[in-house]
Order: structure tokens, then C-alpha cells, then sequence
């Protein structure tokens, strides 16, 4: 697979990877359009809470349609896939086929992928990352396919639920007493099998220019097990500026926010993999899962806010 960016990308800027992702240069302004296609002040964040397309109807929904046609179409792939095909494949073709439908679904929602630093690609890893839209968890599992964790309802919600519970989401029955130990329990499990977790600590999207407190119980599995604890930055931009324009956030329905992405033009994801937590099992460097949790947190702030 290539990555899901343009043509007008600077070989300077960015190169393309035996992975098949974009790898930025370090210090570039990534997702940057060649002269002449972005919008001026290019390189500066819009403020939060500014998510309008100046696009007209028509234009937009020239875009949107192929697009959310695409979308269904991946959609029904990813079903017959889980139904068929992941029964029958070890966990190494199972994490092809992850990688892969992720690819694809970004590229056909116009989203270009990004990444910077270093992903832990073998071994087991609890990934954290802040929260911006429904795309983040596609964005990650683009890189390295990661089962995560994810509120309960989802497994109710139509077709959506199927599909996500096929791919190994780990539910959360948020509002039980024993939730976060029976979670933390399949968490370590996976850890064994030499998997990726990956956990969105702030429990709720955002705009993505702040973070929201860190939940740092979950934490816990990771810090026992001895597993190494990655801090993922995930900074969205529009026309190569930072920009909250696809955040999923407030009252905005799934179906609003699709009209929105998939109408759009110049969407990207810029993926920061930042160093690593030290851990040591059943103490993780002497440090406790608050503490881990802080740490994660601020090195993801220093990245939003490079």
C-alpha cells in the first residue's frame, strides 16, 4: 500500500517507506501543499472551534458522494472479512488485513496519513493517545494494527458493532464494579500473545489542540505486565495548517461529521510516535500508574503544541 498522501508533496519534506506510509522530516511543516494550492497564513493553526467549508453545496457533494460510497462499500469488505476470512488466518494475516482495509479507508476519505518518531512495530505495547475524531483509531491501526479499548455501547451500534467487535476491541461496560479489572485482565492476555492496545486516556474527544485529564487506571495492566507504554500525538491538519475541522466533538452527530470529512478537501493526519515509557514488570521504572499516566500526557502536550 502507498500512503494516503498527494502528488504535491516535497521529497524533502516527507519519503515514502518500504511501509508504505509517508515518514516526515523532522522540523518541516508536514501536510504543506505546493504554492499556489493553500490557503494564506499557511503553516498557522485555525482556532478552535473553527470548522466551516467555504465549498458550495454542489462542490461538496460531488466530493461526498463517491466518497461515502466508497466508505459503504469498504464497510461491507470489512464485514465478509470478519465473518470469513479472520477465523481462518493466524494473527499475522489477521494484522495484514487490518492494516491494509485501515490504509484504504483513510485514502478514500481523502485523509493523508503522516507519521514521525519511531512505532513500536513488534512486541507487545500500550499505545495512548489523545482523542480528536472516529478516524483516530484507523489512523493508529494504519501503522500497527492495535486492538483498543472501547466504551460498551459501540458493540450495540449497527453494523459498526459487528465489525469492530470482529476486529478485537476490548469493551469497557463502563458504570460495573469489576469493568476496569475484567478489561485489564483481557489487556494482559493480549500482551501476552505479543499484541498492541491501544487506550484514548482522556475517555472523550477533543478539538485536538489541548488535552483533557488523563484516566490513568488502565495503565495499571501495562505497568504490572512490564509492557512498554508508547505516547501517540495525533495533530489534524487542513491545507497543511493545524485545524479541528474533522474533530468529532459537543452534540455533532456520526453522520454530520461525515458529510463534513468526506466533503472536504486537503485532510491530514500528522502521527507523532514519542519515545517510549520506560517499564519494568510490576513497577514500571518505580513509577505508579498516575504518575505513568502524567508523563504521557505531558509529552503528547509538548507534541500538540510544537
Amino acid at each position: 500500500m502507498t500512503d494516503q498522501g498527494s502528488t504535491g508533496t516535497h521529497s524533502s519534506a516527507a519519503q515514502a517507506s518500504s511501509d508504505g506510509l509517508t515518514h516526515a522530516a523532522p522540523g518541516r511543516d508536514l501536510g504543506r501543499e505546493p504554492a499556489g494550492h493553500a490557503d494564506a497564513g499557511i503553516g498557522a493553526a485555525t482556532a478552535p472551534g473553527e470548522r466551516h467549508d467555504p465549498a458550495i453545496f454542489p462542490i461538496r457533494l460531488l466530493r461526498f458522494l463517491p466518497r461515502a460510497l466508497a466508505v459503504a462499500l469498504m464497510v461491507l469488505l470489512g464485514l465478509v472479512l470478519v465473518g470469513t476470512v479472520y477465523p481462518l488466518v493466524r494473527a499475522r494475516g489477521r494484522d495484514l488485513l487490518n492494516r491494509t482495509w485501515s490504509r484504504c479507508l483513510l485514502r478514500v476519505c481523502g485523509v493523508r496519513l503522516l507519521v514521525q518518531g519511531e512505532p513500536l512495530m513488534q512486541g507487545p505495547v500500550l499505545i495512548v493517545a489523545n482523542h480528536v475524531s472516529w478516524l483516530d483509531i484507523f489512523v493508529i491501526n494504519a501503522v500497527r494494527p492495535t486492538a483498543f479499548v472501547a466504551k460498551s455501547e459501540i458493540r450495540r451500534w449497527p453494523i459498526v458493532g459487528r465489525l469492530v467487535a470482529g476486529a478485537g476491541t476490548l469493551f469497557l461496560q463502563r458504570g460495573h464494579r469489576h469493568a476496569i479489572h475484567t478489561v485489564g485482565e483481557a489487556m494482559k492476555g493480549r500482551f501476552a500473545q505479543g499484541e498492541s492496545v491501544g487506550l484514548f486516556p482522556e475517555g472523550t474527544t477533543t478539538e485536538g489542540f489541548s488535552l483533557l485529564p488523563f484516566h490513568g487506571s488502565l495503565f495499571e495492566p501495562a505497568r504490572q505486565a512490564g509492557v512498554a507504554i508508547q505516547p501517540v500525538a495525533l495533530r489534524f491538519l487542513r491545507h497543511g495548517r493545524r485545524d479541528a475541522f474533522a474533530a468529532f466533538v459537543g452534540e455533532e452527530t456520526l453522520v454530520g461529521n461525515l458529510w463534513r470529512v468526506l466533503g472536504a478537501r486537503g485532510l491530514a493526519v500528522e502521527t507523532f510516535y514519542l519515545s517510549p515509557l520506560a517499564a519494568e514488570a510490576g513497577g514500571a521504572g518505580g513509577q505508579t500508574r498516575l504518575e505513568m499516566a502524567a508523563n504521557a500526557r505531558s509529552r503528547i502536550q509538548q507534541a500538540l503544541g510544537d
